[in-house]
This record gives structure tokens, C-alpha cells and sequence, in this order.
């Protein structure tokens, strides 16, 4: 037995030591669920984009930003690349507003032919939020679907969207089914409850997820197109039409602003929670750039304004930055399964938005438990040992007891 002993106590007293790394790794999600719970920030490397866009704050390696930039969160990419060449709290869960009918659109649009024709039931429009933006379906009306996409992309219409999710097999099978594409493009921020973007209670996505969106759908030559369209003849009933024109300021040069030179779309967004979102995408010398604005402190003109100024950097000082995060690809096929690191939302209004989950404080208070039931054991073997050779250990153990279990 004493030949053991040095070796055991080495052991147990390893056991407790062991212990201590508990409190680092249990507050690090290790996978995509345990993340979306966790709502933390990840301190390693399996972050997904890479570890910088973890970071809070702007992350760039080139001069030049604009300066009056109020958004909540933003990024620049490179379409063709996957280079994420600037962004600022890339992965902060914000709620999306319409952005997230590019989602939409990437999800349902390549499962119905342009000239498929389908008649409108009030079944179909029951459920359409109170409120919600129209394009102005009419039940009765036939409509072929390549005019029901030009009302969710020019006029955001969630009537439009409600009528393709049902034609999809129903608002419940089309939200599951968004979320599995979510998941399958490692947009791991998202978090899908309604096909039309709506304020719903947890109901959240990402300035990196948003990019993610416009870059596969823009993969789609239906979704170019539609994103692209300017104005378009809408079904009025009978034989009449009405003009739509699309909400993309940028693109149609609305409210003001010139149109910007090269965007090809995608979509924008708004609600009085949301506020003012956009992503848009441009192409200038061969070169396609995406950037998306999520809530500018100022309404209007600001998202959009905030966007061309990243743009322009991006066709400018930009060419010279070197990449501070990458745009996952599709399936996880950008290395091993990674994990979202989202920031804490620091507005009470989006507070709610983050799914519950355990804190960090009291994953690391856990662990600090075990460490420290595991060092008393380890400790309370080790005296009765002692106490067998000798009677003057015990009475420490009460002082080294106690240290343990502060």
C-alpha cells in the first residue's frame, strides 16, 4: 500500500485539478443547439466565419470605413469568395423584418415552374399577421406563381408569401422546412417562426446569416431576376392589372436616393420592432460585393445610405483589406461542424428574442461544483490515509475542507 500511495494521491489530487478546466468548456456550446441556448460569445476557433466575427465591435484590416455608421450590426463580403472583408457584430441575433424572404424565396422558390397557375382561397389569407405589408392577392383570383414571387420580392407581401407557404403544404411545413435550409447553409443565428419575416416572438437572424441568404439564393436565376425588378403589372381581378413597384430604394432610386450603380437587389425590411433592415448586393469590375445593415439608429433613407457607403468602401479602400471571416459554404462543408457564437443583445427589446437556455454564470457555477466536490473527496481520502499514520493531519482537514468548498 505505501508504494502506492505517492501514486494515488498524484491521481486523486489530479482528479481535482481536472476538474477546474469544466468551468471553461461548459461555457462553450458544443454544437449549434447548445449555442442558440447558451446566447454567449465563443472564445475559440469553431466559430462559424471564424473567431473574429465572434468578437463584438468592428473587425477590419484595412483603412477607410465610413464614418456614420449606426447600425447595429453590418458586414461586407465578397460574393464570389466567401471573404468577409468588415463587419460589426456579425453574429448579434437581431430581429430580420422582411430579410428574411430571401430565406423564404431560397427555400420554396425552386419548387414551383414560373407558369404554374394557382387559385386563391380565403383559407390561404386566414392567417396572414395584422398589420403585415400586401401586395394585394385577391381569394378567387388565379395568379401563376411567377406573379406571386414578384409580389413577395417588389412589394414584400406577405400575402403573397402566405399563398405560396400553403401552396408548400402549409405555414408549418414551410417554416420547419426553412429552418432545415437555415441549418443546411450554417446560418446557425436564424431562428424561423413565420415564412414572412413578421414580428413574431423569437423570431431572429443574423447580419452573417442574412449574407448567407442573399448569396445562395442569388445563386438562383429566377431569384436574381425577381430581386432585380424594378416595377411589374399585378392582377387586379378580371382582365385588369396595377403597377408594383419594388421597395428596394437602392435600386429603384426612390424617396430621394439615386440608384446605386451595379446593385442587383436583394431585399429590405421594416417593422416598428425590427426597424430597418437590408441586404443588398452590386457588381462593379467583375467584382460582386454584399453587405447587409440591420437597425441604423436613424429611420428612412439610413439603411440604405449606410449600405452604399459600404459598398463603396468595399469597391475601394476594400480591394486592399485582407479577410477577417469567410462565409461558411453550404452543408457544413467548410471544415468540422461549427458552432454559432451570437452576442448578447444589449437592447431589452430584443432581449426576449434569444430562446432560453442556461446561462453561462450558472454552467460555470456547475462546474466550480464539481471541481469542488471532486477536490473534497480527493481530499477526504487523502486524510484518512494520513490519519492512519500519524494524529496530527486531522486537525488541518477542517481548514483545507474548508478551502474547498469556498
Amino acid at each position: 500500500m505505501r508504494e502506492c500511495s505517492p501514486l494515488s494521491r498524484r491521481a486523486l489530487l489530479g482528479l481535482a485539478a481536472a476538474a477546474v478546466p469544466l468551468t471553461a468548456t461548459a461555457t462553450a456550446p458544443a454544437s449549434a443547439a447548445g449555442a442558440r441556448s447558451a446566447g454567449t460569445r465563443s472564445t475559440g476557433t469553431n466559430v462559424v466565419g471564424g473567431e473574429r466575427l465572434a468578437r463584438g465591435g468592428v473587425q477590419v484590416r484595412a483603412a477607410g470605413l465610413p464614418k456614420k455608421l449606426t447600425a447595429q450590426a453590418w458586414l461586407v463580403a465578397d460574393r464570389d469568395t466567401g471573404e468577409v472583408l468588415a463587419s460589426y457584430n456579425a453574429h448579434r441575433r437581431l430581429a430580420p423584418a422582411s430579410t428574411l424572404k430571401m430565406l423564404f424565396a431560397d427555400t420554396v422558390l425552386p419548387k414551383f415552374a414560373p407558369e404554374q397557375r394557382y387559385r386563391v382561397t380565403d383559407a390561404d389569407l386566414a392567417d396572414i399577421p395584422s398589420g403585415s405589408s400586401l401586395v394585394g392577392v385577391q381569394a378567387g383570383t388565379t395568379y401563376t406563381v411567377e406573379q406571386l414571387w414578384q409580389g413577395v420580392f417588389l412589394r414584400s407581401g406577405n400575402d403573397a408569401v402566405h399563398v405560396l407557404a400553403h401552396m408548400n403544404g402549409g405555414i408549418a411545413r414551410t417554416v420547419a422546412e426553412m429552418q432545415a435550409r437555415a441549418g443546411h447553409l450554417n446560418a446557425l443565428d436564424t431562428h424561423v417562426v413565420s415564412p414572412d419575416g413578421f414580428d413574431h416572438k423569437g423570431q431572429i437572424s443574423s447580419a452573417y446569416d442574412l449574407t448567407l441568404f442573399a448569396r445562395a439564393g442569388l445563386k438562383n436565376p429566377d431569384f436574381r431576376r425577381h430581386c432585380g425588378t424594378r416595377t411589374a403589372d399585378f392582377p387586379a381581378g378580371g382582365k385588369k392589372t396595377f403597377q408594383i413597384q419594388n421597395t428596394d430604394r437602392l435600386l429603384t432610386g426612390a424617396w430621394g436616393l439615386r440608384p446605386y450603380a451595379g446593385l442587383l437587389g436583394v431585399k429590405n425590411g421594416y417593422t416598428s420592432h425590427a426597424g430597418n433592415t437590408f441586404t443588398g448586393a452590386a457588381t462593379r469590375g467583375g467584382r460582386t460585393l454584399l453587405v447587409t445593415v440591420m437597425h441604423p439608429a436613424e429611420g428612412s433613407n439610413a439603411v440604405y445610405e449606410q449600405t452604399a457607403a459600404l459598398l463603396d468602401w468595399g469597391f475601394g479602400a476594400g480591394r486592399a483589406a485582407q479577410p477577417v471571416g469567410l462565409l461558411a459554404a453550404p452543408g457544413g462543408t467548410n471544415g468540422s461542424r461549427p458552432t454559432v457564437s451570437p452576442l448578447p443583445s444589449e437592447h431589452p427589446a430584443h432581449a426576449s428574442t434569444t430562446p432560453p437556455g442556461p446561462s453561462t454564470l450558472r454552467l460555470t457555477e456547475g462546474a466550480a461544483g464539481t471541481a469542488a466536490l471532486l477536490g473534497a473527496g480527493a481530499w477526504a481520502i487523502l486524510r484518512r490515509r494520513r490519519a492512519a499514520r500519524t494524529a496530527e493531519v486531522p486537525a488541518e482537514a477542517p481548514q483545507q475542507g474548508g478551502r474547498h468548498r469556498r
